[in-house]
């Protein structure tokens, strides 16, 4: 991608993410994830959610002791830092927002991690062409990329992961029949400017056009709807202080785009999917022929 292509992206993530850290804090949970949670009680907390989540992602990349991952597009770091703490991996996290840059590194010396856990404000194009990891996570990120950069997406990670690798993508995925609306117009001038939603089956087709073996696909749509939700209500819950930290304009526009996104995953207009890949070809890893022990 050209210069302007990843100046454009930086712009665009900095919209998004670099409204406040503060504004963040009061919706999201401790460790600050912005995706999807996994509720493994129905009637659970957002809190143990994302915890569920962010371990459910480490279980499924088989996490061992003293591998290397990377973590595009990371966000605060919460996965890094969890596969850290409680995988014993080298996690490499990369942002394209200095004020989450800056938020992990300050948690990550908190913690303890700096011998095995960085975050870096850097576009993950950037990393050194030699750059190779045994486990690989992309959450949250395929919503950013653009369908027409999909094969470069796709080839450049593969590039990167070791033979016997593991590479996880965690993204929203528009339902086949879907169509533009005026809340999708509203939501990419004002949200997600480089927001760029595509269906499953096309993702999964350029996946595997990319060298990619599909091994394990799962939906966590209702997941998210339930999320989102909890987002709403724990922004409005402090809205006096969202409006002291953005104003008024920007509290209500996240508050309406958390409400329309839990209405619009509850109705199934748009999903959240996982999914497991390993290289074609690749036979020097051998997976579990159940699932049973990733929800053990």
């Amino acid at each position: 991608m050209s210069t302007d292509g990843k100046q454009r992206d930086a712009r665009a993530i900095a919209h998004h993410y670099d409204v406040s850290n503060d504004f963040y804090e009061l919706f999201l949970d401790p460790l600050m994830v912005y995706t999807c949670g996994y509720y493994r009680d129905p009637d659970g907390k957002l809190e143990q959610a994302q915890e569920d989540k962010l371990d459910l992602v480490c279980r499924k990349l088989r996490l061992e002791p003293g591998e290397s991952v990377l973590d595009i597009g990371c966000g605060w770091g919460g996965f890094s830092i969890w596969a850290a703490q409680h995988y014993g991996v080298r996690a490499h996290g990369v942002t394209l927002s200095k004020a989450q840059a800056d938020w992990a590194a300050a948690r990550i010396a908190r913690e303890g991690l700096k011998d095995r856990c960085r975050v870096e404000f850097r576009d993950f194009r950037d990393l050194p062409e030699g750059a190779r990891y045994d486990k690989i996570a992309a959450i949250g990120v395929i919503e950013h990329v653009g369908v027409p950069n999909y094969p470069a997406f796709f080839g450049r990670v593969r590039s990167m992961l070791n033979d016997g690798g593991l590479y996880l993508n965690h993204g929203i995925h528009h339902e086949f029949h879907w169509r533009r609306t005026t809340q999708t117009d509203f939501l990419y001038r004002n949200v997600f400017p480089n927001g760029d939603l595509s269906g499953l089956t096309e993702t999964l087709t350029e996946m595997e056009r990319a060298r990619w073996e599909i091994v394990d696909v799962e939906n966590l749509r209702l997941h998210y709807a339930r999320t989102c939700r909890h987002w709403a209500e724990r922004l409005q819950a402090r809205a006096d202080e969202a409006r002291a930290i953005v104003g008024e304009r920007i509290y209500r526009t996240w508050l309406l785009y958390l409400t329309c996104s839990s209405v619009a995953f509850a109705s199934g207009s748009i999903g959240l999917y996982q999914v497991l890949m390993r290289k074609q070809g690749d036979q020097s890893f051998t997976r579990p022929t159940t699932r049973e022990d990733l929800y053990a």
